[in-house]
């Protein structure tokens, strides 16, 4: 026991300076989809490989996700940001290049944008279209032209005998004779 008592000592330990906020190693998640905008996804955890596994998980399941570093007090700093829909579309962009047999999206095609594989796919899908208008119009005017052929060769043969005998006043059963007429029964 101690020789006197603790109210009667003089002496007092020194409060500590350190940051007492508890949990200051947490990491944060909020997960938001476009179909459902009122009902995000919120994951709070302070193991960093948890939270980041369930980063790419939302991110893969097509979420627009942020992840967040906790700053004491309840304040979150913000990490990343990654909209999973867009990175989705990509992939999907990206399969459908190779689907088709299309080249791949070259690395100097427009590398600052989300957006490159499906604009890719956009224009290779614009030239295919262009090309089938264009051999879809020679198809058109193939037949067309077989058709004023046939139609000429048709009018040719319909005609032919017409066009071989000469005209029809010439001919000496339809010869009018001339009525000559004086001045003064004008």
């Amino acid at each position: 026991m101690s020789p006197t008592p603790k109210r009667a000592r003089t002496h007092r330990r020194k409060a500590a300076t350190g940051d007492r906020t508890k949990n200051v190693k947490a990491w944060r998640i909020e997960a938001s989809w476009d179909h459902r905008p009122d009902a995000p996804v919120i994951v709070r955890t302070s193991d960093r490989k948890h939270a980041q596994k369930a980063f790419r998980g939302l991110v893969d399941k097509g979420a627009y996700v942020i992840y967040q570093e906790h700053a004491g007090w309840d304040r979150w700093d913000t990490v990343r940001e990654v909209d999973g829909a867009a990175l989705l579309a990509e992939r999907k962009a990206e399969q459908q290049l190779a689907a088709a047999g299309h080249p791949p999206t070259p690395p100097y095609y427009r590398p600052e944008v989300d957006d490159r594989h499906r604009s890719w796919l956009a224009w290779w899908a614009a030239a295919e279209q262009a090309r089938e208008q264009a051999r879809l119009d020679a198809v058109c005017q193939a037949a067309e032209g077989a058709a004023r052929r046939r139609r000429l060769a048709a009018e040719a043969t319909r005609d032919a005998r017409a066009l071989m005998s000469a005209p029809a006043i010439v001919r000496p059963e339809n010869r009018q004779r001339a009525r000559h007429i004086t001045g003064a029964q004008r």
